[in-house]
């Protein structure tokens, strides 16, 4: 069956006359520019290569994929239809469905993606060496992260904003679409309560950084109220009065930090729980305009800004790579910051940074929501997943220009190195990375730490990282612990926005699967529907929050590797779903977009779940690490880093909950893939028989851009209905 004849097979693509000769030349250089990147970083043994390469390859890389691939897809495999009304136009509500900006749009889909995992993931990866790692976060983003977020965008936003998991239940069928719901709202609880687990540890006992994130959450109501009512449409001006709020609100969390009220914003982690999960509650429940949308666009200036700055430091700086390209543990497996070898470790522990089933959730939640036309769908699914890609490489090079040794000490548990300057040198340099207890110590103290050791996370290492290269740019080393601390407070505000996007996304997911059962509850404005879910969702990520934060072994260290699994699975259910609405939609000959990168990702991660399941190494095995454990309580022994019997009954009660959660994801995607395939089959075979669940077409009466910057033609058609010079997109009905 082929795609309903509707304008859309020929509107909204841009013309495509021959090339200018000047636009093949700079194409041609900013490949050249990549190319020289990837061949030093490749080629170079035994010497220390800068870093501002890996920015080279990965900017000319990014730039050749979107200008080309994602253009490809958007002309050729979509077929984008700027005549076509978004949910976002023919639903507005003001409440989930509202017609945004955007940039502004740009801003929230990419704070609302970008979480812990570009920030951790590539920091913990950097274990196997800085290649590795490389290559899958620039070569996994252009062929699938980025397509993923754009297919299903678009997919999405042709009907009515419906969520993965409903998609999958309208298009699979009943069988591998309940498989497909369950497993998608199930991982969604885990993957919220991990990224609430990394702002957790970075906020606790950190006056400067609660005082800081808990004054974005006025900042950002003002300038809702400012953009909805008091100003409406006046992008550029609220942006520079929230951005000058934000930057108040930095240096006064510094201020705050050295006053009386210290002790009032230094929060243990138990009640930075609590707080988080009543945030969680009311940014769900809240009007999208009034505190997510723009809070998120708030974040974003911070976020795209010191990832900007950062990779201009780099350029700066020039800092060199001082972690070897591939390192021992690759091959070895035994690595102490994770246990596992490369393949397919350090494709699980990377995520966000290439692939993510995350975005999937955001993409199918409230970005097709606040949409305004579909042609923007390539800039926001897609730019905005390259944009999160080079945060990833950018936390790739925090972890390898500090010294290895210390890059190990900080990540490596206590349990390995010991807790002392004396242990940690003396097994890290026994691992090939030699330093000395007078060199952690001066490292703490250059950033005004007691200790460094066992900073588990990731986030600390970037911290430090950041810390290097913008002090080598601005203040030197007298500025090193204002940098460290306020990376520190960076990283928090950088995940805390995925949280609240994601909950609301998990709201959604939740009424749609209840919906199917009570009509009432997939009624987006049902006032009890909105709260039962809201307190459903965040009652279930509170509760893995509350676990991981008392959890013996480290709730990062226990989480993060089913975090990466459950994310890549999910990315496996959002790329099926994909590839068979593509078959089903007569686009038969396109498939291959999202199938290879479906087939790859399920190589991957279906033999980590294998391992973690199955390995009889209790470093990598979830069941047997409760077996090794439940034997010490049966022989009374205290097994480290337990230090009584309560704990090591947790720690039995948690890998036996993560062994059965890892199986149970893994048996509910074979379901959805199987059933996916059977479905591509039947309508390969019989595509009389298709039915899709499209929305009827209906047109847009809105003008807006396409892209960041408006193209001659788009600012002709804004002036034709009297948006000229203004920012606010405008109706051909704005004429009357």
């Amino acid at each position: 069956m082929t795609e309903p004849a509707t304008p859309s097979t020929s509107r909204g693509a841009p013309g495509r006359g021959s090339p200018s000769p000047k636009a093949i030349a700079g194409w041609t250089a900013v490949a050249l520019v990549g190319a020289v990147g990837w061949a030093v970083l490749a080629l170079s043994r035994g010497e220390e290569v800068s870093a501002a390469w890996m920015v080279a390859a990965a900017l000319g890389s990014y730039a050749i994929g979107y200008r080309f691939y994602s253009r490809f897809i958007a002309h050729r495999v979509l077929r984008l239809d700027k005549t076509r009304a978004t949910p976002a136009e023919r639903l507005d509500n003001g409440v989930d469905f509202h017609p945004t900006d955007r940039r502004v749009l740009f801003g929230h889909h990419f704070a609302a993606v970008a979480g812990a995992g570009p920030l951790v993931g590539p920091v913990l990866a950097a274990q196997m060496g800085y290649l590795p790692g490389t290559i899958w976060i620039i070569v996994g983003v252009i062929f699938a992260g980025a397509v993923q977020d754009m297919v299903t965008l678009f997919f999405s936003t042709r009907r009515n904003g419906r969520s993965l998991g409903q998609m999958a239940r309208d298009e699979i069928g009943p069988f591998g679409g309940v498989a497909a719901l369950v497993a998608v709202f199930a991982i969604m609880i885990i993957l919220l309560a991990v990224l609430a687990l990394v702002i957790v540890n970075a906020l606790a006992h950190s006056p400067w950084g609660v005082f800081s994130i808990a004054m974005t959450i006025p900042i950002a109501l003002f300038m809702g109220v400012y953009l909805r009512v008091l100003r409406p449409g006046r992008v550029t001006e609220v942006s520079l009065v929230g951005v000058s709020l934000l930057l108040l609100a930095i240096v006064a969390g510094g201020w705050v930090a050295e006053s009386s009220w210290a002790d009032f914003f230094t929060l243990e982690p138990g009640t930075l729980v609590i707080w988080m999960v009543v945030y969680g509650f009311f940014a769900s429940v809240l009007p999208v305009w009034m505190l997510l949308a723009p809070r998120d666009y708030l974040s974003t200036f911070m976020k795209v800004g010191t990832i900007v700055l950062l990779a201009l430091g780099v350029v700066i700086a020039l800092p060199t790579l001082k972690m070897p390209a591939v390192t021992d543990f690759a091959s070895r497996g035994d690595g102490p910051v994770f246990a596992g070898s490369l393949f397919p470790f350090v494709f699980i522990t990377i995520a966000c940074g290439a692939l993510s089933g995350f975005h999937a959730l955001v993409s199918s939640g409230t970005t097709p929501k606040m949409i305004q036309k579909e042609t923007q769908v390539r800039m926001v699914g897609y730019g905005a997943m390259l944009t999160e890609s080079f945060v990833a490489i950018m936390a790739m090079i925090t972890a390898c220009i500090i010294d290895p040794g210390l890059f190990f000490a900080v990540n490596s548990p206590s349990g390995a190195i010991g807790t002392t300057v004396q242990s940690a040198a003396e097994t890290v340099s026994g691992w090939g990375f030699a330093i000395s207890p007078e060199q952690l110590t001066a490292a703490a103290a250059a950033v005004e730490e007691e200790s460094l050791l066992s900073r588990t996370g990731g986030a600390p290492t970037f911290a430090l990282g950041m810390s290097e290269i913008f002090s080598a740019v601005i203040g030197g080393a007298a500025l090193k612990a204002f940098w460290y601390h306020f990376a520190i407070m960076f990283e928090a505000l950088f995940i805390l926005t995925t949280v609240d996007a994601g909950t609301r996304v998990g709201r959604f997911m939740l009424q749609d699967t209840l919906g199917n059962v009570y009509k009432p509850f997939r009624q987006v404005s049902w006032k009890p529907g909105v709260w039962i879910t809201s307190a459903l969702v965040v009652g279930g990520w509170g509760y893995f929050l509350w676990v991981g934060v008392h959890d013996p072994l480290g709730g990062i260290n226990q989480l993060f590797p089913l975090f990466g699994i459950a994310n890549q699975l999910l990315a496996a259910v959002a790329l099926a779903v994909c590839t068979t609405l593509l078959v089903k939609s007569g686009r038969l000959k396109w498939a291959w977009v999202t199938g290879v990168p479906l087939i790859w990702d399920v190589a991957v991660t279906l033999t980590a779940s294998w391992q973690k399941i199955f390995s009889s190494d209790p470093r990598v095995g979830f069941f047997e690490q409760r077996s090794v454990y439940q034997d010490g309580i049966e022989a009374g022994e205290i097994i480290a880093p337990a230090t009584n019997m309560d704990e090591m009954r947790t720690i039995v009660t948690n890998s036996t909950v993560d062994g059965v959660l890892a199986a149970l994801f893994a048996l509910l995607i074979i379901i959805v893939i199987l059933d996916a395939g059977r479905v591509c089959f039947k309508a390969i075979r019989a595509p009389e028989t298709v039915k899709l669940h499209e929305a009827p077409y209906e047109r847009s009466t809105l003008v807006a851009p396409a892209g960041l910057f408006p193209t001659k033609e788009e600012k002709a058609e804004l002036a034709a209905v009297g948006a000229a010079g203004t920012e606010e997109p405008a109706t051909s009905r704005d004429r009357s």
